[in-house]
């Protein structure tokens, strides 16, 4: 068998071969180009873009927190200071089990159930990108034993940082209010890149109020890493702006002294300066402390205050509406001698109640005796506090002319004191009545507005600033807590600002006597508050009050030893001093007590006007 030998073909092979070597070289070189285009476009067209992604990487921009202002008393006392602490916080994002982090964090740190609900409350509100604090005010030896474990947490972090404080507690929690830590709500309505180094905010109060001034600017510091996000260098700063000190007309000795006072019982002082309406001293009794409030209050103290009967957290002077009593009837009195429904010389018989033309009812006087006071002028009603006298003077001028000039003196609106939760009070009318009761109004109400009772509902604020008002000679201030802002030796004073209604061309023959009926009450032989006042050097004026609570029926005879304590009537006393050239004004409210404003509220009032005064001078 013969086998042919293929020959090898040097054309064929040589052209297959170039064309191979050609299709090959196309290849290097398209993909050459590719990455000469692809390096062009990184080096050169989109230089600028990874340059930054580079930076990002090892360039990091930090905010950095103002200082919060402080607060301080007049007497350049500190009521609100920044303490440093230290707590831990969990990044959320850096962990797949919480839970497993924290039962392993709490071998290293105390964690109680409390921190744990806290935790939980915060993680379900909490800023979206920001740590939570599982633990707040570690000791210094917990810092040292998280510091020594800490490569084994890398979600959780040790921050340092300054926490508001109050040193003084309870004591000026109802003026100054507190913070605390911000939620999702107060977030969106923030300038969140001013905020953006922040975690706590003003809640209530002052610190609320003032919360921009307070706060300050955020400041940043721009910082170069190495791959082990180490510091290598800080490449720019930019200060932040501390926050403004507050400076208050508030006496802390006067607050002191005036807490001292109330004791145990519930109840409201309040203490002004009639000559520019800054507020000397505001208690609020009881009280609560606003400290565990900043880091985060655990559940069952919060539940205790907010479940106690005495309702510690109730702001009862600036939020609290009591009906005013008799503390108004010099206000009333002025506004019928400028209505011109009474005059200083008109009598009215007072056998003890008063009726209405075509009434079978008797209203009662409730400072009333066996027969009633007899025949009673306008001073004499002031001084014994005649109700029969304001019943008649109430139903001549009627509900209307009452309300317009009530309003002058400010009821049923705010004072102006600066802090977001003052109440307005109510200030009825019979276009009020239609409006909110959709029923027209009775000659009956106008008698029990007329002492004070019935749907009137004041603050203590608007009867300090009104009594203030017949002090200084009509004039009406807004009330204001603050008085300065800014460093203690370059202070930005606050000027006094009048009210918005004021007592326009009091005639001085009817404020002289209004304000003499109420030094009467004082130092008078029949005065109401004469007990209270006894053996004082200086003269002062004032008005008892007392408020009833609930209510009777028309024969029944007010017992307090056989009335449930929380049902028992309000004691109230306002009053001025020094009588001519006075100095301060002041609102005393007790509550549910045994027995009225002459014997509960007076002897209060007339003690912290006699701790000013002591101080400050009697001239």
């Amino acid at each position: 068998m013969t086998y042919r030998v293929r020959m090898k073909d040097p054309v064929t092979e040589g052209g297959l071969f170039y064309r191979r070597a050609l299709m090959a070289g196309a290849v290097v070189l398209i993909l050459f180009l590719a990455l000469v285009g692809r390096l062009f476009y990184l080096q050169v067209l989109s230089y600028e873009e990874y340059v930054a992604k580079a930076d990002r990487n090892r360039i990091s921009t930090i905010p950095l927190a103002p200082t919060r202002g402080l607060i301080y008393d007049r007497n350049g006392v500190v009521l609100a200071e920044n303490r440093t602490s230290f707590s831990l916080e969990v990044m959320l994002e850096k962990t797949r089990d919480v839970d497993a982090l924290i039962e392993e964090l709490s071998s290293v740190i105390t964690i109680s159930d409390d921190d744990r609900e806290r935790f939980a409350q915060e993680r379900r509100q909490r800023r979206k990108g920001r740590a939570i604090p599982i633990r707040t005010r570690l000791s210094e030896k917990e810092v040292a034993q998280f510091s020594v474990n800490q490569h084994r947490f890398p979600a959780v972090s040790l921050r340092g940082q300054l926490i508001r404080h109050y040193p003084f507690g309870e004591q000026f929690v109802h003026a100054i209010g507190y913070v605390g830590r911000i939620n999702d709500r107060e977030w969106e309505k923030l300038d969140q890149a001013n905020y953006a180094a922040t975690s706590h905010i003003g809640k209530v109060g002052l610190e609320r109020f003032y919360e921009q001034v307070l706060h300050g600017a955020v400041g940043y510091q721009e910082i170069e890493t190495d791959v082990h996000d180490r510091l290598v260098r800080v490449l720019n700063r930019v200060a932040p702006i501390d926050g403004k000190d507050l400076h208050l007309h508030l006496d802390s000795e006067l607050q002191f002294a005036a807490l001292s006072m109330l004791g145990e019982q519930r109840g409201v002082i309040v203490a002004i300066d009639p000559n520019d309406g800054g507020v000397l001293a505001l208690v609020s009794a009881p009280g609560f402390d606003p400290n565990p409030f900043v880091t985060g209050i655990d559940s069952l103290s919060y539940r205790a205050l907010n479940e106690s009967p005495d309702a510690p957290m109730f702001n009862r002077a600036i939020n609290g509406v009591y009906p005013p009593g008799s503390t108004v009837k010099p206000h009333l009195a002025l506004a019928g001698l400028m209505s011109g429904v009474t005059q200083p010389s008109r009598k009215v018989w007072d056998p003890g109640w008063y009726q209405l033309p075509g009434d079978e009812r008797k209203y009662r006087d409730f400072n009333w005796h066996l027969g009633g006071h007899g025949w009673v002028d306008l001073h004499t009603s002031i001084i014994i506090s005649c109700d029969t006298y304001f019943y008649d003077m109430a139903n001549r001028m009627g509900i209307d002319v009452l309300h317009d000039y009530m309003q002058r003196f400010g009821f049923g609106q705010k004072t102006g004191l600066d802090v977001y939760e003052e109440a307005s009070g109510l200030l009825p009318s019979s276009e009020w009545k239609r409006r909110a009761r959709k029923q027209a109004w009775y000659p009956g109400e106008t008698l029990s507005v007329g002492i004070g009772q019935g749907y009137w509902n004041a603050t203590s604020l608007q009867l300090v600033s009104s009594t203030a008002a017949l002090a200084n000679g009509g004039k009406r201030y807004q009330l204001q807590l603050v008085d300065a802002l800014g460093v203690m030796d370059n202070r930005q004073d606050l000027p006094a600002q009048l009210a918005e209604h004021q007592l326009n061309a009091i005639p001085p023959e009817h404020l002289k006597l209004v304000r003499d009926a109420m030094k009467d009450v004082v130092h008078g032989a029949r005065g109401t508050a004469r007990k209270a006042f006894t053996g004082i050097d200086y003269l002062a004026a004032g008005k008892t009050g007392t408020a009833q609570v609930a209510s009777y029926a028309q024969d029944a005879k007010y017992d307090a030893t056989k009335v449930e304590e929380r049902f028992r009537d309000n004691a109230l006393f306002v009053g001025y001093a020094p009588y001519d050239k006075p100095k301060i004004a002041v609102i005393v409210l007790v509550e549910n007590v045994m027995g009225g404003g002459g014997s509960n509220a007076a002897p209060l009032a007339r003690r912290v006007i006699d701790a000013y005064l002591e101080k400050n001078g009697r001239d």
